[in-house]
């Protein structure tokens, strides 16, 4: 096959590694955050190139209009916002993970799959007090794998903690049943 015409990385990439899931998925845009509530967005984008079949998911939680983002990725920093392979604020709250790990020019867009709002009582209010204080109590902090422990491992784990949050991971979010079959309840 031969190509006369030369594409930008703008025009292939966004539509290389399409995937669906059953739920309707939000562009990742800052008109989704309410200034006087608290939220918890699960969001999502297509994972680095060499895996971009795969999902990567995070949580963005506004705690009235402040704004910090929890994921796990793939390598550890020695930074103050990291503990192992946990890692706050990492990336804009707005934007999905590099495309080529390492390469911080192309992001993914980012999108919501889920948002869990309420007042300073709510279970939104609850997920942010677990997702703050998961530096110290999510098993994982320290070890990281492609089929799991990965981001995906984590945020399943956060939601498990809230039954009655009934958002489901895409298919495609690889390591999410790793907390189920590597530990006992």
């Amino acid at each position: 096959m031969h190509f006369t015409k030369q594409l930008k990385l703008e025009q292939v990439l966004p539509n290389l590694f399409c995937y669906t899931t059953h739920m309707k998925k939000l562009p990742l845009s800052e008109k989704l955050i309410e200034k006087d509530t608290y939220q918890v967005l699960v969001c999502s984008s297509p994972a680095n190139i060499m895996v971009g079949f795969a999902a990567h998911t995070w949580f963005l939680i506004n705690q009235k209009g402040k704004l910090t983002r929890r994921e796990v990725l793939h390598f550890k920093k020695d930074r103050a916002l990291s503990t192992g392979y946990l890692h706050t604020d990492y990336f804009e709250p707005f934007t999905g993970i590099e495309i080529w790990q390492h390469y911080t020019k192309y992001h993914w867009k980012g999108t919501v799959l889920d948002i869990i709002t309420g007042d300073e009582h709510s279970v939104a209010a609850k997920m942010i007090n677990c997702i703050e204080r998961s530096s110290e109590e999510y098993p994982f902090t320290e070890t990281y794998s492609l089929p799991g422990p990965n981001s995906n491992t984590y945020t399943q784990w956060v939601l498990t903690q809230f039954p009655q949050v009934t958002t489901r991971l895409p298919w495609n979010a690889f390591g999410k049943k790793f907390l189920f079959k590597n530990t006992k309840k």
